[in-house]
């Protein structure tokens, strides 16, 4: 089985996907109008709507199709950007703040449509539980469900108490929480080889195995150089995301890579009681505790992190001892598959969308909140490099710092932040 250059571990989702095809590497110089660097959610799902829209493009992926985060990230839609919506309006006032709501609930809608239309079971399950690991929040997440409700026109969010969000997941260690009936959860990783074959049906020319190592521009094209031949576009797309790497200075400057992992248990068989509804959860830590049942009844769990390129020798050691943090009896499950891989965060968690060179936009830093809004973005850049209305300037728009301390000392204070506040999720 194919195991990624980037991504530490074998995937749940790798080892059922199915048919994975490949794609030829780039072998050759080539020409487009559009060239794409990137081969996640946001690369082909740009690839596919320029290529259907009669558009010649190029997309160059560095590995496989799958290897970055849209192959192996927790699966989870969410509802909305990262921010509660009383937050955003906090932030933004209430008109731009619904507008970037709704601009979210419009990604979750392209996604269902997207995979009902071409046929990929990317096997949706319905249901969210947002829950508090500390005491004192039932005031708060009562507000929100109501802002949500009648300031924001979503009335699929329901108050949970320490009683039925006990009974819902199994584990009383929380307590409260949210009950979204609005969204739900996928496996990534068919949404994403099912997007490749349509993407390639279209027209759209897709290239793995075939690194980015420059680009430059000359005479109104940008040249992008591979190892093994050239890509001149007039129209490019960064969707790099956590692995822009040196490529491009300013996304990296913007957006930094932090790993996260994932583990999956043998199914719960002898544990009913455990999320009865199969909802996934996403808890209130800084360093998030993602989790959720499949079909077949395993336990997909994710929640360490770390925030340097190091990957643990064994991941499923740490993620068993989360798991039982929540679920005792699970102390000594087996854990079928453990991998992780690197998520692109910003410093403010909000999109990165900027034209860092003429005619070059880059798209990244989704936060741990891109399942919906990838896939979306990469539409939306199609449709302005065709001229249409889209909701992409929402997202140009917001001002993302960069990162403090240069190339030399932002990984290190980045580490220092980010463990600090981990730190206080104990608290």
């Amino acid at each position: 089985m194919w195991q990624s250059p980037i991504a530490p571990g074998l995937s749940w989702y790798q080892a059922t996907v199915g048919e994975r095809p490949e794609y030829e590497p780039l072998d050759g110089s080539v020409t487009a109008d559009v060239a794409i660097v990137g081969g996640g959610y946001t690369g082909l799902q740009a690839a596919y709507t320029l290529a259907r829209a009669g558009v010649s493009v190029v997309l160059i992926e560095g590995g496989r199709f799958g290897d970055g985060g849209s192959g192996r990230n927790g699966g989870q839609f969410g509802t909305g950007q990262r921010a509660w919506p009383e937050e955003l309006e906090e932030q933004f006032g209430f008109e731009r703040a619904k507008a970037l709501f709704d601009m979210a609930e419009h990604a979750k809608a392209y996604i269902l449509d997207f995979a009902r239309e071409h046929q990929i079971d990317m096997e949706f399950m319905p249901g969210q539980l947002n829950v508090e690991h500390k005491r004192g929040k039932e005031k708060d997440y009562r507000k929100s469900i109501e802002i949500a409700a009648t300031r924001f026109d979503y009335p699929h969010m329901q108050f949970m108490d320490r009683e039925e969000t006990t009974a819902r997941l199994g584990s009383s260690v929380y307590y409260c929480g949210i009950r979204d009936i609005g969204t739900g959860h996928i496996h990534p990783l068919k949404l994403l080889v099912g997007l490749a074959k349509v993407a390639k049906n279209a027209g759209a020319r897709l290239h793995e195995m075939t690194k980015a190592t420059s680009i430059a521009q000359s005479g109104g094209k940008t040249m992008i150089e591979t190892p093994r031949g050239t890509v001149t576009a007039t129209h490019v797309l960064l969707a790099t995301n956590a692995y822009i790497g040196g490529l491009e200075p300013v996304t990296s400057a913007h957006v930094m890579p932090i790993r996260s992992f994932i583990g999956a248990t043998v199914p719960l068989t002898d544990f009913p009681k455990i999320l009865p509804g199969s909802e996934a959860v996403a808890d209130s830590r800084f360093v998030v505790r993602y989790f959720r049942k499949t079909r077949d009844g395993q336990l997909l769990f994710g929640g360490r992190e770390a925030y340097t390129a190091d990957s643990p020798r064994d991941i499923s050691v740490h993620i068993r001892r989360q798991i039982a943090e929540i679920y005792p009896d699970l102390k000594d499950i087996e854990m079928t598959h453990a991998w992780g891989g690197s998520v692109g965060i910003t410093m403010n968690r909000q999109p990165f969308a900027r034209e860092v060179m003429p005619r070059v936009i880059s798209v990244a830093g989704y936060s741990g909140h891109g399942v919906m809004l990838s896939n979306y973005c990469g539409t939306m850049f199609a449709k302005s490099v065709l001229g249409q209305a889209n909701e992409l300037d929402l997202f140009k728009e917001l001002k993302v710092p960069a990162f403090p301390g240069g190339r030399r000392l932002r990984s290190p204070l980045l580490f220092l932040a980010l463990s600090w506040y981990a730190l206080r999720d104990r608290f």
